[in-house]
């Protein structure tokens, strides 16, 4: 008989309790131990904190973990479990995708329970920890080779009242940028199989995967905001500093023109930087060929008026890599 996912723990135990969620071996290795800590102080919301999807995408490991040094008396009523490293080979390569299959976590949801590794880990959580609660954050950062202000992100949601709780819940980070991202859909993500179910899903992306003081001050400050805007703790939300200002905007993007692209091979070197309003024509970057000698560097323009929310730092690019990202300001 196949050994089924499961805790090692009564997460309904009041107070802080520690344990293990077990993702059977499967044919490609043997089983996986996730730690897990439940905070339960009981009537209240129900919140899972996830770290950790991404390999490469460290923030979110460090900030799950430092939530535990202070929830355990800060917390006020309700349950919050937290799961600083849901895919720990990934996390242990500082690879994107797990190394024992080559998959994307996030693009797995709700796996199989006689899947390869990675899809008997989102099997796990979707079938043990996600039923659990009615609201998530899914602590992540946006990777190696980009600059991206911290922000809380979502996706356009078909149901419109919970789309807004979903908006209401990620403009509570109050970090200085809140998106709502639009993208060709991809199946298998953590988020998409939790809004089916009717629950709030925020992804915090923080920074470009430079693990930093200053960018973990903030990420923690936003994750505290969100707390005390759940109710879960007590205190006054506060506006991170981020480039010498306390501020933040709601924006969204559109799929025809968020995306600039390389149009040759070369290292891209960026002339603006995130949150940066531009016109259509403005300078954003020289794409610099380096495999002739009498290539001139080629100007990046953006295409339309727009706000840069993420530009590419300093890195050699392909053709059709993307350099630069845009959105606008949201229109409700």
């Amino acid at each position: 008989m196949r050994e089924a996912p499961h805790l090692t723990f009564d997460l309904d135990k009041p107070g802080l309790s520690k344990g293990h969620l077990v993702v059977p071996k499967g044919t490609d290795c043997g089983a996986l131990s996730l730690p897990v800590f439940s905070l339960n102080k009981g009537e209240g919301p129900q919140l899972l904190i996830t770290g950790g999807c991404h390999g490469d995408e460290l923030e979110g490991p460090i900030v799950a973990r430092r939530l535990i040094e202070w929830l355990p008396e800060a917390q006020t009523c309700g349950r919050i479990i937290v799961v600083p490293v849901l895919n720990p080979p990934a996390v242990q390569a500082c690879s994107r995708n797990t190394p024992v299959d080559g998959l994307n976590l996030n693009r797995v949801f709700p796996g199989r329970a006689d899947g390869s590794l990675t899809e008997r880990i989102a099997d796990a959580v979707s079938r043990l920890l996600l039923p659990m609660a009615d609201t998530i954050f899914d602590l992540h950062s946006f990777g190696p080779g980009w600059d991206f202000p911290p922000a809380s992100t979502t996706h356009p949601i078909a149901d419109p009242n919970l789309m807004g709780k979903t908006l209401r819940m990620a403009e509570a980070f109050k970090f200085p940028m809140t998106l709502v991202w639009e993208h060709p859909g991809s199946p298998g993500m953590f988020d998409t199989l939790a809004q089916n179910q009717g629950k709030v899903f925020v992804c915090p992306e923080l920074g470009g995967g430079t693990v930093g003081a200053e960018a973990l001050a903030i990420y923690e400050a936003g994750v505290r905001n969100a707390l005390i805007a759940l109710g879960l703790v007590k205190g006054e939300a506060e506006y991170p500093t981020f480039l010498q200002a306390k501020s933040t905007q709601t924006l969204e993007t559109r799929r025809s023109t968020d995306e600039m692209k390389a149009p040759a091979r070369g290292i891209f070197e960026p002339r603006c930087s995130v949150l940066d309003e531009v016109r259509q024509g403005d300078l954003i970057g020289i794409l610099h060929p380096m495999d002739s000698l009498s290539a001139d560097g080629i100007d990046i323009r953006a295409p339309e008026t727009s706000i840069v929310y993420a530009i590419r730092s300093g890195a050699y690019v392909d053709v059709g890599e993307g350099v630069a990202l845009f959105a606008h300001p949201l229109i409700r």
